[in-house]
């Protein structure tokens, strides 16, 4: 069991909106993947993606009781938002947020980070087979 973990998410949507994925793979901090998360969603768009890859890391972290998070992805929007330098204006995005919010509170400690896509490979990775494997 794993106190600490970094989770790197990824969503994706082809023709955004259209059929889409949210990833999450989960390391412990040697950098071993722990575990991995994906959800395929059959009409999304890419930020829809983005958040709903956020919730099902987070709850996956919390199955695994972990206490603290650092969150990887590579869409500044979304980190942004969640430091609060940005407004969620979108209200279907403003519903994930809240979801995200609410599932980060039952840690001691969440930080959102953005990283380049090419730091985010395994996550994205997992996006587009869990798309490739539905359609």
């Amino acid at each position: 069991m794993e106190k600490k973990i970094k989770i790197f998410s990824d969503g994706g949507a082809r023709g955004n909106p259209g059929p889409a994925a949210a990833a999450a793979v989960l390391m412990n901090h040697e950098g071993e993947i722990i575990a991995e998360v994906s959800e395929y969603m059959p009409h999304a768009t890419n930020n829809q993606a983005e958040y709903t890859a956020l919730v099902i890391g987070l709850e996956k972290a919390k199955e695994l009781k972990a206490e603290e998070i650092d969150m990887f992805m590579d869409t500044e929007l979304a980190v942004k938002q969640l430091k609060g330098e940005y407004k969620v204006k979108n209200a279907e995005l403003a519903k994930l947020f809240v979801k995200v919010w609410n599932l980060s509170q039952g840690f001691n400690k969440v930080t959102y980070n953005h990283v380049r896509r090419e730091y985010n490979k395994e996550a994205d990775a997992l996006v587009n087979n869990t798309i490739d494997a539905n359609l």
